[in-house]
């Protein structure tokens, strides 16, 4: 295969045995696959002492036997499985000039019948991604899943996947999504008209056809668009300083293949960071208010269970570390979130994060400083 660019500091550049190497190939080689070793062999025999049906053997197990004729009697040799879905790339070692040795590990193992036709199953479907076109990175990264993963572990997490399809369904269902409500969608860090007046603009749905409707905001909602413009203009000092910390430092100690990567990597981080940016100022008005805003239990329950999902991806699929960080902050956020409502009274005057707003008038008084 073509080996990998090599990660370099983008500041001092390569090492003289890398630009050695380097000098040694002609530039049309650098493109040119070369031989890599895999340096782990894990083999697998069936232990179970299993009588097979001679006119009916599955045909995934049959390709694995070696049959023996001993008298009348026909048996078969103790089936060995050599596990390719083990073998990942990011293990591959390139075999250059100077390589004199090489590691080899070699680990034996005993595998059930039902556990031998899984592996069996998923080694020819990780084969098949590669026949419809997958490149070999796509279906490395599918074979980690399987591979990197507690068995039990993969079957809860297909198990919440199929729960949380079901759950997006009754909540599209049952009116929930944001693009669905029919009230006010002025709402924190949601600034859809602003002028010196201090307009809002209001969206009222007649069937298919939005209403658009102009008038001026009420004290509630003057001083929440006041805290929140001020949560933005403190956080933002924190910020901005920090990603471009962060994008300095990773350019002095962290390796890249090129300029390109850099930047795309700090663009990257940038986005994460802004994107925690953006869900602070709703603590910042609670903080502020003394109150947090009404939430059905529908959307209360939704937005629960949408926050901790991610968390069981973040486990099992192959991604950066700044992304794997990024899907806890949600977490953090809503867990801040819990504690201001059982800190403070719900006021149902107050615009919530879908734009509905249920009371004209405060049932109870809000909480005091």
């Amino acid at each position: 295969m073509v080996p990998k660019p090599e990660e370099i500091n983008l500041l001092t550049g390569e090492s003289g045995a890398q630009q050695l190497e380097a000098e040694k190939k002609p530039t049309s080689a650098l493109d040119e696959p070369v031989s890599h070793w895999r340096p782990r062999l894990a083999l697998n025999v069936m232990a179970d002492n299993f009588v097979f049906d001679g006119s009916s053997l599955p045909a995934d197990v049959h390709r694995y036997m070696k049959m023996i004729q001993l008298g009348k009697t026909v048996h078969y040799l103790p089936i060995l499985f050599i596990d390719q879905l083990s073998n990942r790339v990011k293990d591959l070692m390139v075999i250059n000039r100077s390589t004199t040795e090489l590691p080899l590990t070699v680990s034996y193992d005993k595998v059930s019948l039902g556990r031998l036709r899984f592996w069996i199953h998923m080694q020819d479907a990780v084969y098949s991604l590669q026949q419809f076109g997958f490149s070999e990175k796509d279906a490395d990264e599918v074979k980690g899943i399987f591979v990197d993963t507690n068995l039990y572990f993969l079957a809860l997490t297909f198990f919440v996947a199929a729960f949380h399809l079901l759950f997006d369904f009754l909540a599209f269902k049952n009116d929930i999504s944001f693009w669905k409500k029919k009230k006010s969608m002025i709402g924190m860090s949601t600034k859809l008209w602003k002028v010196k007046k201090a307009l809002k603009m209001t969206i009222l749905w007649r069937g298919l056809m939005p209403e658009f409707q102009f008038g001026t905001y009420s004290e509630s909602e003057r001083k929440t668009e006041e805290y929140d413009t001020q949560a933005m203009k403190y956080l933002s000092y924190l910020l901005y300083p920090l990603c471009v910390g962060g994008a300095v430092y990773s350019l002095l100690n962290i390796k890249y293949k090129s300029w390109y990567s850099w930047l795309i990597n700090s663009f990257v981080n940038g986005v994460y960071a802004f994107g925690f940016l953006f869900m602070l100022p709703q603590l910042f008005v609670n903080y502020k208010l003394k109150s947090v805003a009404h939430l059905p239990w529908k959307a209360f329950t939704y937005k629960a269970f949408n926050t901790f999902i991610d968390d069981v991806f973040a486990f099992i699929i192959t991604m950066p570390t700044s992304h794997r960080l990024a899907c806890f902050r949600d977490d953090v956020v809503f867990l801040v979130y819990l504690y201001q409502r059982w800190l403070y009274p719900v006021d149902k005057r107050r615009v919530n994060e879908f734009g509905e707003s249920y009371e004209e008038t405060a049932t109870r008084a809000p909480h005091t400083d």
